[in-house]
């Protein structure tokens, strides 16, 4: 008789334990979703301010085509990556984020553009998103610290293909990104 309590004591611990990887392989997932659903806000955020930017700048800069074709080409890049492709739609922003920095380079070398109101109005606009996608990107990290760690770990490795652990990837600047932005008018 204690034989079977005692087997019926391991399975209930298992069962318990199962549970609790399971919930927390569930809810480290979830949190990954949520902390980039608020980069994807501000994202779609950027994507609508994007073409009133690249507009006002081209009065201003219209010798600065290929610029502005490319934040162009790239926001609408990033437009086209698919919502549940997150490591790809990293990608496709991180080269956004580079030739968004091109635009602004612009500011800097035309001052008659620096000047004008709609390009300032626009450029505040433009940081404020920056501001909260950063704040947005490490707390995206964090989660995906979190989830991986977890997934990475005991006990949470054993159970990995059972309960389809997913490896998300960090939210990382591109080495060309962490360059300055060069402007010639050669």
């Amino acid at each position: 008789m204690s034989i079977i309590l005692l087997l019926i004591g391991v399975v209930v611990v298992i069962v318990l334990l199962l549970v609790v990887v399971f919930n927390r392989f569930v809810k480290n997932k979830n949190m990954v979703k949520d902390a980039w659903s608020n980069i994807d806000v501000a994202l779609k955020r950027r994507y609508d301010l994007i073409p009133n930017l690249v507009e006002t700048v081209k009065g201003y800069a219209a010798h600065e085509k290929t610029t502005l074709e490319s934040v162009i080409n790239a926001r609408n890049a990033a437009m086209a990556v698919p919502s549940d492709d997150i490591n790809g739609q990293i990608k496709a922003e991180n080269h956004l984020q580079q030739t968004l920095r091109s635009i602004f380079a612009l500011g800097e070398a035309y001052p008659d553009l620096k000047a004008n109101a709609g390009f300032l109005d626009l450029q505040q606009k433009l940081n404020e998103i920056e501001e909260n996608l950063e704040r947005s990107r490490r707390y995206y990290n964090g989660t995906v610290r979190e989830n991986n760690t977890y997934g990475e770990s005991m006990p949470g490795v054993l159970f990995t293909g059972m309960f389809g652990y997913q490896h998300f990837d960090y939210f990382e600047a591109e080495v060309a990104e962490r360059e300055n932005v060069k402007v010639s008018f050669n």
